[in-house]
């Protein structure tokens, strides 16, 4: 079902256009705690915390295992745009997830911007993906059926992580899967994605807010263009892992991660990209009853099965 008039007046309302992030994001974030989504059904998974250890610190994560046998692990990155959320944020996610897949579910909190800024959101991510592949025979997984996952900022970081795998040579993801990722550096009006200007304005989320985002993460210009940071830099996109690249119509962010999809299958990777119709930024955290996730729950499902479109 299209987006109505009505509709479309409404969002433009709560996108908030002349918010400044900088100024708020704390209060964001204890917004988030107060209206984070918990599971009303937990008998569908248990959950624990569990620290990594990463060096001189642990990063803290969020482990949720499905009711049933596990058929794969999902390491997953939460959005927020590397300034909010947690794993709290994620909870309701993130235990969907697990009875949606039947999969384990590992959450990572990783630190936050501008308190810690780029690298260390992709340094955690990285550093707590190499700790899961080298135990996957305790978590009861093969390394080949563990898959970077994330949303928005953090499919910006699974889609770093990966890169940063490949260049390191530490340990190898098969998989990854990324939804409506923020993956360029720039979301100002001389993007070269039209869907920057298209959908940057009065659907949620705002060309402004990314930037502003991106402002507060990032420690030095030069970041702009680091693949990293911002993957779409990168200087070859050949050897990286399968990928299943979900995307929003109605998504600023759109554009930026087709277009990454097309340059993986440019350099010879296997890749599928939907567009989930009637979409905008952030549909996935949504209860399962909505049509968008639980459409999007098949995609996945079909891809960690091994089917393809």
């Amino acid at each position: 079902m299209a987006i109505s008039k009505a509709m479309r007046a409404a969002l433009g309302l709560l996108s908030y256009p002349e918010i400044d992030v900088k100024k708020t994001y704390l209060v964001e974030r204890e917004i988030q705690k107060l209206l984070s989504r918990r599971s009303k059904n937990p008998s569908l998974y248990r959950t624990w915390e569990h620290p990594i250890p990463c060096g001189v610190r642990n990063v803290p994560a969020r482990i949720f295992t499905p009711a049933g046998p596990c058929k794969a692990l999902l390491l997953f990155f939460h959005g927020g745009g590397w300034v909010t959320g947690t794993v709290d944020s994620y909870d309701g996610v993130c235990s969907d997830m697990a009875a949606m897949t039947g999969c384990t579910v590992v959450s990572v909190d990783y630190r936050l911007a501008p308190e810690h800024r780029f690298p260390a959101a992709p340094e955690d991510c990285y550093a707590a993906a190499r700790e899961v592949f080298r135990c996957a025979g305790l978590l009861g997984v093969r390394q080949e059926d563990i898959v970077l996952t994330g949303d928005s900022a953090g499919g910006n970081l699974a889609a770093a992580v990966s890169l940063m795998a490949r260049d390191r040579g530490e340990f190898r993801p098969h998989r990854q899967i990324l939804i409506y990722p923020a993956l360029s550096g720039d979301h100002s009006e001389n993007s070269p994605y039209p869907s920057v200007r298209e959908n940057g304005a009065g659907y949620l989320l705002t060309s402004r807010r990314v930037q502003d985002y991106l402002e507060l993460y990032r420690s030095s210009d030069s970041d702009l263009t680091n693949p990293y940071f911002a993957p779409l830099n990168a200087a070859s996109f050949s050897d990286l892992p399968d990928t299943l690249l979900i995307t929003a119509e109605y998504c600023l962010l759109r554009d930026e991660g087709e277009a990454y999809g097309k340059r993986l299958q440019e350099a010879g990777g296997r890749v599928e990209i939907h567009r989930i119709p009637d979409a905008l930024h952030g549909y996935f955290s949504l209860p399962v009853r909505f049509a968008q996730v639980r459409r999007t729950y098949e995609i996945i499902n079909r891809f960690l099965e091994g089917s393809h479109d």
